[in-house]
């Protein structure tokens, strides 16, 4: 059987539904998502192997003005995520109306040359006929190969979006195995399902100052995992505030991520976290890479 494989560029600005796409795709969580932007901090492959054509998404942190060295380093990451790929897909949201930061990503895809795929998200939000406007007003800023109206939530649209991405496969051998969903380590993908919770628990600015280390991750005889993780934050009232009044947030947040994890191994996971302070850590390079995040 002869293999063909596209490399494809999942881009746009925070909180359009990046992540979201991304899992649907590959058909399990592997990309945390919330309602916070600048949720994706590392770029995260999603595998998805279909016959005789692999697909390796590349779902990228959200562009936006950067205020920290983490911050530069997510933008970076998405620099570099769409200069050697054989599409991007662009995801929006239907606003009739190009916004800054799509127009700042329309010109880096152009200056690469790089074929690019318009996916207007969220559609189950808007009524249909509101969409030409969208349609209309992103067709005015670049030549997209293709416009495809999705719900990266529902799937609605998504299987037409595969379908246009199978013309920019080309032939070659696989690049990963074909039972494989993504190229994160299990330690990453449990360290970003706490973080998730994070984001989903609490409120301002605290879940962003957050980042988590996998301190251990063993398997037993019986197949039951152990994971130590340590939580670290900015500041020692945020501590407090993760901690909760007698450990209730704490335990809530391990509860739920112990879950996410457990369905990710497909086994029983004993889950123990630990929360220390590191101030100011997203404006320190040493501790910026020291958390994972390299270029």
């Amino acid at each position: 059987m002869t293999t063909k494989t596209a490399m494809i560029a999942i881009a746009g600005r925070p909180n359009v539904g990046k992540s979201t796409l991304t899992n649907y795709l590959v058909g399990e969580k592997i990309a945390i998502v919330s309602n916070k932007p600048q949720t994706t901090r590392n770029r995260i492959c999603g595998i998805v192997t279909r016959e005789d054509t692999q697909f390796v998404f590349v779902d990228t942190p959200g562009f936006h003005k950067p205020r920290t060295k983490l911050g530069d380093y997510m933008v970076g990451v998405t620099k570099e995520s769409i200069s050697d790929v054989d599409l991007t897909i662009l995801v929006v949201e239907p606003i009739a109306s190009v916004g800054t930061q799509e127009e700042v990503l329309i010109e880096q895809l152009k200056s690469k040359n790089c074929p690019i795929v318009l996916a207007i998200n969220k559609i189950d939000t808007v009524e249909k006929e509101g969409l030409l406007a969208v349609i209309d007003a992103y067709s005015k800023a670049a030549e997209f190969k293709a416009i495809i109206p999705i719900s990266a939530r529902t799937g609605d649209g998504v299987d037409a979006l595969l379908n246009t991405c199978s013309a920019y496969a080309e032939e070659g051998p696989f690049l990963f195995p074909e039972d494989l969903t993504t190229d994160q380590p299990e330690r990453q993908v449990m360290a970003e399902i706490i973080r998730e919770k994070l984001l989903w628990n609490l409120d301002r600015e605290i879940p962003h100052g957050t980042a988590v280390e996998i301190t251990r991750f063993s398997e037993r005889d019986n197949g039951i995992i152990d994971i130590d993780a340590t939580i670290y934050c900015e500041k020692a009232s945020h501590k407090g505030i993760i901690i909760g009044k007698g450990g209730e947030m704490l335990k809530k947040i391990s509860a739920t991520a112990r879950q996410d994890c457990e369905k990710f191994m497909g086994t029983k996971v004993f889950l123990t976290t630990w929360v220390k302070v590191k101030e100011n850590w997203r404006d320190s390079d040493f501790l910026v890479r020291n958390f994972g995040y390299r270029e």
